[in-house]
């Protein structure tokens, strides 16, 4: 974000296209992000906006139809299998559900030496030592071991999870909605203990989430995201308390900030608006007060709209109200 930042992955101009029968669906429609070393930007939006498309390009594990992905430098695509591989040591995640991302016949120290051992790392007991150090980093101990998943809560199989990811010392870690399935108590515990590790290992986050509250909590900059589109950008700061995009203020004014979750304001507002149109010219517009009687909303390509180095959005008629004079 700040041009004094290390940039340790970005996007730019990414699209991807998803073809079928009955149509195409365009997930991600020219979207560019960075990420800054040791810091953590937040992707927002409601199921379907594209933003767990966005990580698992970043990812490897998907390919854009246009538009370059690099990370540490090394542009994705261009890389041969096994700079691909060696490349992934570097790029970890982390996804939803606690219980199905790990596997339930093995014991919590197969499950977090399992990159180790993908790699080659060390012997079976310089492994274990590693793995022990692991579990004590993200709240667990030595006991947990040879305990397996069904043995384990859920807050606790995030946290072996978190193990597993951090075992090959990556310098970027995805969160795909690391929390949402956890308990508000102890979801709070884990996003204390994801702000912990990244302060002490210098890691970088992109963080997946639908909740703007959380979003709120752990990131150093936010990029709203409707229908595959980055709408509005910008440091928490500049999202919360100068929102440009009607999208953003939509969202922010529907539960107070203060709230646990703002999750079901997204889905209310969602649900209880047309589908919007298609084209070059703004997707909000069937939802936007100011977009139905606008003529430039309905047949006008978007332009991103830079307000600021930190601050940018994507509407012709931006909102005004909290402007300073």
């Amino acid at each position: 974000m700040s041009s004094h930042s290390e940039i340790v992955a970005s996007a730019n101009g990414v699209s991807r296209i998803f073809r079928s029968k009955t149509g195409e669906v365009r997930a991600l429609d020219n979207v560019s992000f960075t990420l800054s070393k040791g810091k953590t930007l937040a992707l927002v939006g409601e199921s379907g906006s594209g933003k767990t498309t966005a990580a698992r390009i970043l990812l490897g594990l998907d390919n854009p139809n246009s538009g370059i992905v690099e990370i540490l430098g090394r542009v994705l695509g261009s890389l041969k299998h096994e700079e691909m591989r060696l490349l992934r040591r570097e790029i970890q995640v982390v996804q939803q559900d606690p219980f199905s991302q790990l596997n339930r016949r093995h014991s919590v120290e197969r499950i977090v030496s399992g990159p180790l051992m993908a790699f080659g790392v060390g012997d079976k007991e310089s492994r274990r030592t590693q793995v022990i150090a692991l579990l004590e980093a993200v709240g667990l101990e030595k006991e947990h071991l040879k305990r397996r998943p069904h043995e384990l809560s859920g807050g606790q199989c995030q946290r072996v999870a978190i193990a597993r990811a951090l075992a090959l010392d990556p310098k970027i870690v995805v969160l795909d909605e690391a929390v949402s399935a956890l308990d508000v108590s102890v979801r709070a515990q884990v996003l204390n203990l994801l702000r912990k590790l990244q302060q002490e290992r210098g890691l970088t986050y992109l963080f997946i989430t639908h909740d703007l509250g959380v979003a709120h909590y752990m990131a150093d900059e936010i990029a709203v995201m409707f229908r595959g589109r980055i709408v509005e950008r910008g440091s928490r700061e500049d999202v919360f308390e100068n929102s440009r995009h009607h999208y953003t203020v939509g969202l922010l004014s529907s539960v107070p900030l203060a709230t646990p979750t703002l999750s079901k304001a997204i889905r209310d507002q969602v649900q209880s608006l047309p589908s919007p149109g298609e084209g070059d010219a703004c997707l909000y517009r069937t939802r936007c007060t100011v977009g139905l009687t606008r003529e430039d909303c309905k047949s006008t390509s978007l332009v991103i709209t830079q307000g600021t180095s930190t601050h940018s959005w994507l509407c012709h008629s931006p909102v005004q109200d909290s402007i300073p004079a």
